[in-house]
């Protein structure tokens, strides 16, 4: 049966391999809409009804380097440009208006302050799923074009700019790879001290990321799944798939050189390795589960990513690894390195007791028994020096805070970037993600009762904080009715108008003359407290507004971050508790014990703390951002958070567990709180610092190569797991165990100490046919 099953894996390999080509078309750079938002409903609001607007929108800007409007040249360069991107057949134009479509007289609007740049505002009628696919080859296209005629031409809208950041992220993610892989072999190396178990942790994580990408890419067929699913997965996936694989074959290895044969090694290995690689990938698939209380896409999509990962992760550990493991029996230590120096402990040199990993022995046992030991003769001074660094390191985190990205996420050199910045240096800064206020009547507009207080509603909007100009139709409809101006918009006024007039009421009043929509621009970028201040202000207006057969949302970017800000702020609390509650069910029911999952909550709550703050300092102050390669932009992304703190306390948990185990294995063998403590500590070092160090260099990688949100994500990631292999694992774990005593294992009811166990023999039995160090293949 087992090369049957093998190419029954492959099959599937192969198959989830041609599923997941065609995914980063299939992803979206939404999600960030709050369904029922005022955002949301903003947007839906406006893509259909309007001359010149589509299901999506796009601002087309056109610098001319070597000629100024006053020139025909610059007249006719424009128009050419203009008409290559609205005649090609995959943008489905169906409108345009701006600098080519208004007379000399009434284009003034949007020529920008140079000159040398015009903007038209283009209608399409691409859903924005579509349009993130197109985009980014239609402006690869005309950049290649017109860069060297001197014409900047570049396609400005939030489908473009996610079309770019989508991109980006294939780029970021192609670059992580080429830097985790020859790493990961590296150090599995080191670990394994063999070629082939390093080789098979590949097939492990693989196999993980695989059949994760495969299943994300038909789901993307039906559901709206963000751009960042791919790189999370991935940067989630590599690390959990090494760990477990990392475990397993330690133990698998272990077991032969006590002289099993394959099948005796692989049961006891399945036992007691693949056990607690199921509890604890459980563990991450809960903690994780909670994020879907979040109403918000983009969480959720990362969130579904990350548990169909390691959900793979664990049964190519549980499932693929036995299977390639019993077909190579004693093969797995095929092209063992010579030996060398120490590294986290030999691992393959130790030997185990029963139920547990693999049991510190040697010299490396000896020092880190004596590491530990030392740490618990004075618990209180080590406990509080590494609380304290903890708590200066989480300090910063106070003045943490979180908004969507923008388009500075996006280098500079990219055509979408500068065509933003030409719009923001033009135009001035909130040109380019102007907010939309959208109002709507029971009456058509112009014979409505309440064409008063839309009026007044205007000129309220007009006056506020951080707004530089009101984009809409009063002024055109004030020249042909100065008194009543949306009067002009009955059927007979509104046929006398000029034809330019015509088009810009088309643009702002729906056909039915009963939605309007005003464009505010800010002075403030998208993502800047002004913007967001502004979006608060007109929310309290059109609260105001609304009833009376009139009602107004407010929409646009900054709206947008604001609304998913809301979402995540109102669903954290529950994530929080839902989170919890699980992790120490799962504990309390794993240790039987009531004061270990309160310990192991209260400390990786620290290291959160502690990870949170160094993530504010590079990124919100900008300490060490060059090393990375960010600016600072004042705030995380808004799904960073939260997201860290269900994959972290996830995988600090992990930690935990395989840490306890042997702490609990030690004490019911009869072992003291001390004894325990450090024989545990011991015999899973060298496991758990391996296991780390892999993890620390995956999101390494993602944090030097990603996009700023992925790169936040990684940094925090590797920080946090370097902090938890460390200071938490060596030091405060130790130094809480001890004085906590016996009450480490209090369960009201249950007995103190349970029999020791006879443990099993640790080599071959005087029967056995295997010699040392040998096992029957």
């Amino acid at each position: 049966m087992r090369w049957p099953l093998l190419a029954c894996w492959l099959v599937a390999l192969v198959a989830a391999g041609v599923a997941a080509l065609p995914l980063a078309d299939r992803l979206s750079g939404g999600g960030w809409y709050v369904p029922g938002s005022g955002s949301q409903e903003a947007i839906a609001a406006t893509r259909a009804g309007f001359a010149d607007r589509g299901a999506s929108n796009l601002t087309l800007v056109i610098t001319d380097e070597r000629h100024t409007a006053a020139s025909p040249a610059f007249e006719q360069r424009v128009r050419e440009a203009t008409a290559e991107v609205t005649g090609d057949k995959r943008l489905r134009t169906v409108g345009s208006y701006g600098w080519t479509t208004l007379s000399s007289a009434n284009r003034g609007p949007f020529l920008g302050k140079d000159g040398r740049t015009a903007v038209t505002l283009v209608g399409l009628k691409l859903d924005d799923g579509t349009a993130r696919r197109v985009l980014p080859d239609v402006q690869e296209e005309i950049d290649r074009h017109w860069a060297p005629a001197g014409l900047r031409v570049s396609l400005v809208s939030a489908a473009t700019l996610w079309g770019e950041i989508n991109t980006l992220s294939q780029s970021g993610l192609q670059q992580a790879e080429l830097i985790t892989f020859p790493l990961l072999l590296v150090i599995l190396l080191l670990l394994y001290r063999g070629v082939a178990a390093a080789v098979v942790s590949f097939v492990v994580s693989a196999t993980a990321i695989v059949f994760t990408l495969g299943v994300v890419s038909l789901l993307a067929r039906r559901f709206e799944l963000s751009v960042f699913v791919e790189n999370a997965a991935t940067m989630i996936g590599l690390g959990v798939s090494v760990d477990y694989s990392l475990f397993v074959i330690s133990r698998y290895v272990d077991e032969l050189r006590r002289g099993r044969d394959r099948g005796a090694a692989l049961a006891a290995t399945l036992r007691t390795s693949g056990k607690t690689v199921v509890f604890s990938g459980l563990i991450v698939v809960l903690a994780m589960s909670s994020l879907f209380l979040v109403d918000l896409n983009v969480i959720q999509s990362i969130a579904l990513g990350i548990v169909i990962v390691v959900a793979f992760a664990v049964l190519a550990s549980v499932a693929v690894l036995p299977l390639v493991l019993v077909l190579l029996g004693d093969r797995i230590r095929w092209g063992q390195l010579p030996p060398g120096p120490v590294v986290f402990g030999r691992l393959w040199r130790h030997r185990s007791r029963r139920g547990g990993p693999p049991s510190g022995s040697g010299a490396a046992g000896h020092r880190w028994q004596r590491a530990a030991r030392a740490i618990m003769r004075r618990p209180v001074l080590f406990l509080g020096i590494a609380v304290l660094t903890l708590a200066a390191l989480a300090a910063p985190a106070l003045s943490l805070r979180t908004f969507t990205p923008d388009a500075r996420i996006v280098p500079e050199s990219s055509p979408v970037r500068a065509g933003f910045d030409a719009v923001r240096a033009q135009f001035g800064p909130g040109a380019a993600s102007p907010h939309q206020v959208v109002v709507t009547s029971d009456a058509p507009l112009g014979s409505s009762p309440d064409d008063g207080r839309v009026l007044a509603f205007h000129d309220q909007l007009a006056a506020l904080p951080h707004v530089t100009g009101v984009d809409s139709p009063l002024e055109t409809l004030r020249t042909a009715s100065p008194q009543e101006p949306l009067a002009a918009l009955g059927p007979a006024a509104f046929t006398r108008l000029p034809e330019d007039a015509r088009a810009t009421v088309g643009r702002y009043v729906s056909a039915d003359r009963r939605t309007l929509v005003l464009e505010v621009r800010s002075d403030d970028q998208a993502s800047g407290p002004g913007s967001r201040a502004l979006v608060t202000s007109m929310r309290s207006l059109a609260h105001d507004l609304d009833g009376s057969g009139l009602r107004a949302v407010v929409g646009g970017e900054t709206a947008e971050g604001v609304d998913a800000n809301t979402a995540i702020e109102d669903a954290l609390p529950a994530v929080v508790v839902v989170m919890l509650a699980v992790i120490y069910l799962l504990l309390l029911i794993t240790f039987r014990s009531i004061l270990l999952p309160v310990k192991a909550i209260l400390i990786n709550l620290l290291s959160l703390g502690a990870t949170y703050g160094v993530l504010v300092l590079v990124f919100q102050h900008s300490w060490a951002a060059g090393l990375l390669g960010v600016q600072e932009f004042g705030h995380l992304q808004n799904f960073v958070p939260v997201l860290l703190l269900a994959i972290l306390f996830s995988l600090s948990t992990d930690y935990e567990v395989f840490l306890l185990h042997r702490i609990r294995e030690e004490y019911d063998a009869g072992a003291d709180n001390t004894a325990s403590v450090a024989g545990g500590l011991a015999a899973t070092a060298p496991l758990i610092s391996g296991a780390a160090l892999l993890m620390v260099a995956v999101f390494g990688a993602f944090a030097f190569t990603g996009i700023m949100p992925i790169q936040q994500l990684g940094l925090g990631l590797a920080v946090a797991i370097a902090l938890d292999a460390t200071v938490i694992r060596l030091v405060v774990v130790p130094a809480a165990m001890q004085l906590m005593g016996d009450g480490n294992w209090w369960l009201p009811g249950r007995r103190h100490r349970v029999r020791p166990q006879p443990a099993e023999p640790i080599g071959p039995t005087p029967n056995s046919p295997y010699q040392k160090g040998t096992s029957r293949t």
